[in-house]
Parts: C-alpha cells; structure tokens; sequence
C-alpha cells in the first residue's frame, strides 16, 4: 500500500486536527462548515444572505437540517441573524467577528503548510 506523502495539503489538514483536538471550540461539522463557507463567501462578494436563501442549498441537507445548522452557528456566535427591516419573517445572515477570526487562523494554518 502506497502511502500518501506529506503535501501542503495533507499538513494543513493535520494542522486543522491539532486545532480541533486542542478544544477550543466545537468542533463544526461538514454542514456547518460548508454553510459558514457559503456565508463568508457571499460576504466577501458583498451579497446580502437571507436564511431562506441557505435554506434552498439542497445538496448540503435538507431544510429542516439546514435550519438546525444555521441556528447553531448562530448560538455557537458565527453569524448573527437580523430581522429584515419591514419583513418580521426574513432574517438576514451576518457573519460575526468570531468567524472572521476562525477564516483568518485557516489562513495562517494554509500558509504555514504550504511554506513547510
């Protein structure tokens, strides 16, 4: 059997186990990791990001996950959901300081990896 060697990636994918193994936080799951993923993606494109329009992300999960999901990153501190001015039943999705942080320690562990 051939074993995989130590690439930029395979580093930072072992730099991301040792963050996550030191307890910090809890850890996201795939879900929530690829919903923050697509909330910081349209925050840096400068698009505005309703809970309905996560909620149509259909090869993430179904609804009812999906809306489980974003309530826990709400309460995890991630985002932060803003009741749309004039429309009580949307929420906007705003991405929070914390999650800000969390992209800019990837940053810094995909650096290092790919320096190494």
């Amino acid at each position: 059997m051939k074993l995989i060697t130590a690439s930029s990636y395979i580093r930072f994918l072992q730099s991301l186990d040792s963050l996550d193994r030191m307890g910090l936080d809890r850890k996201l799951d795939a879900t929530e990791g690829r919903l923050l993923d697509q909330i910081a993606l349209d925050c840096a494109d400068g698009r505005e990001l309703l809970v309905g329009d996560l909620l149509k992300l259909h090869e993430v999960g179904s609804q009812a996950t999906l809306h489980g999901r974003i309530k826990n990153l709400a309460t995890l501190g991630y985002i932060k959901l803003v009741e749309v001015r004039g429309d009580k039943r949307k929420k906007l999705v705003v991405p929070t300081a914390k999650s800000s942080k969390r992209y800019e320690i990837l940053s810094s562990l995909m650096i290092k990896a790919v320096q190494n």
